[in-house]
């Protein structure tokens, strides 16, 4: 079915730098994309391209796809690529903060699913994908809540493809490392350089996000030694914990310089 024509995706996040050139990717193929944003823009235009408005916090959010699906169509799938993320310590994450970062990750996820999925049981297909992170794997300092909203998103895939086994409808889980896009920002990519953790740019994740839509493999990590980290960190989780112990006083001064901006 890949670069079927009638196929068309419903996209979150294509305004950053993983989920634009998915956007490119997907329009290449001949798919159809609505393209849904906070503001109701498509970074493309495109005839292919559908701009539709969602906002991911919106404490509504399932009558707003209710309405999506109403005046477009049921999609053949999501991929579901938005997330927010914010380098700061433990006790630095606010009330407004923490609220929108387990919105948009973790609870519009679950939110989109229910909504979808009455619809894509009756025609009995369908694929659902989710753009998780390392750091759904591996608790990583910094990362909070970040980390709590993604380490969610992966027991939520988990759970729903095992919930829907029984089924043609397809789960995927794609867990990319620290990736280039501005999302990060210049501090984050100033840590990683210190460290020598390598990222990845964003074409790259986008090719193995497109990979996965008809893949086989119902969850993809990308990078070397991230994939190998997540194995150790299910089985040896000590072997990490010394790990990133090293690494704690860089990551606590980039933390600091954060602070006092």
């Amino acid at each position: 079915m890949s670069g079927s024509p009638e196929r068309c995706w419903l996209l979150l996040g294509a305004s950053g730098g993983i989920g634009k050139e998915v956007l490119r990717g997907l329009l290449d193929r001949g798919d159809r994309v609505l393209v849904a944003s906070r503001r109701g823009v498509s970074p493309i235009q495109h005839e292919r391209a559908v701009p539709v408005r969602l906002d991911l916090s919106a404490p509504d959010l399932g009558a707003r796809v209710v309405d999506l699906i109403a005046e477009h169509g049921l999609p053949d799938g999501l991929i579901h690529c938005a997330g927010i993320n914010h380098f700061v310590a433990a006790e630095g994450n606010d009330d407004a903060g923490l609220a929108e970062t387990l919105d948009v990750n973790l609870r519009s996820a679950l939110v989109l699913t229910r909504e979808l999925l009455p619809g894509l049981r009756r025609r009995d297909r369908g694929t659902l994908l989710f753009v998780g992170s390392t750091f759904g794997s591996i608790g990583y300092p910094g990362y909070t809540a970040y980390c709590a909203s993604k380490f969610g998103l992966r027991g939520f895939t988990e759970a729903l493809r095992r919930e829907l086994a029984d089924t043609p409808i397809r789960v995927r889980y794609v867990a990319p490392r620290a990736t280039r896009t501005a999302m990060n920002g210049h501090r984050v990519e100033a840590m990683n350089r210190t460290l020598g953790n390598r990222m990845d740019a964003p074409e790259a994740v986008a090719r193995r996000l497109l990979r996965a839509l008809d893949g086989r493999p119902a969850n993809t990590f990308l990078g070397w030694p991230e994939k190998l980290f997540v194995r150790l960190n299910a089985l040896l989780p000590r072997l990490v914990d010394k790990a990133l112990r090293k690494q704690l006083p860089v990551i606590q001064r980039f933390l600091k310089q954060g602070a006092s901006s």
